[in-house]
């Protein structure tokens, strides 16, 4: 199993008067290879999941393993280390340095993966080719659509490639046409065999995953395989 989540509780003011439960006891196992939407209204706690499972925050109980290894016991320092070697975020946001062009961006977690400098250049172009961005590899963000942003920050998370990726809300900010044509890139990220983890507030979204696991009050209450009419 790749992802193995066990009773997981993320409680933040433990004890006041403010106490908020975001995952109230969530156990979820992943295998390598899925398609899986994990959805839920505002406030269903499936961002709280994904920062868990992305290890960008610790369950306040609970056991998590990610591909072996038990990552509650890990350093601020290893779970960056994992979160560089296993995981590809893509965020609503696109959260892009602004000051820095396409290519630059793509580049920026391969210097953390330690890779020199030709081949952190050749993967990151091959990652811009791949989301038909590779033309637009020496301008800002500023100077590129919604849509192109999100197709470099896309080429960001599989440059590193990881066998996980994370998306969450990847088609928030887009018009229709441009969502569908991200979510075509994660199903080909899919086909490939990565894991694909899609955290979406929208049913027509979470419609084009394998998988869907339903989040409601820091709880699941369905997790189902269904027919898609992809391959």
């Amino acid at each position: 199993m790749l992802i193995q989540i066990q009773n997981i509780f993320k409680i933040y003011n433990e004890g006041k008067e403010n106490e908020v439960r975001a995952l109230g006891g969530v156990s979820l196992g992943i295998d390598n290879g899925e398609f899986v939407a994990i959805v839920g209204a505002s406030g269903s706690g499936k961002s709280t999941l994904m920062n868990v499972l992305g290890c960008l925050d610790i369950p306040t109980y609970g056991d998590y393993h990610l591909d072996g290894t038990d990552v509650t016991s890990l350093t601020d320092k290893q779970l960056a280390h994992i979160r560089n070697k296993k995981i590809g975020f893509i965020f609503q946001g696109y959260n892009l340095i602004q000051e820095l062009d396409a290519l630059e961006n793509v580049t920026l977690p391969l210097i953390y993966q330690g890779l020199g400098a030709e081949e952190r250049m050749e993967r990151a172009m091959d990652a811009l080719r791949k989301v038909g961005m590779d033309d637009r590899a020496h301008h800002k963000p500023a100077e590129m659509s919604g849509g192109q942003q999100q197709r470099v920050a896309i080429a960001r998370a599989i440059a590193t490639h990881p066998p996980i990726i994370m998306a969450d809300e990847p088609t928030g900010a887009l018009d229709s046409k441009t969502g569908a044509h991200v979510l075509e890139i994660l199903r080909e990220l899919y086909r490939g065999g990565t894991t694909v983890i899609l955290i979406t507030h929208d049913n027509g979204i979470a419609a084009t995953a394998k998988r869907v696991v339903r989040l409601s009050d820091g709880v699941i209450i369905s997790d189902e395989l269904q027919e898609v009419d992809w391959q």
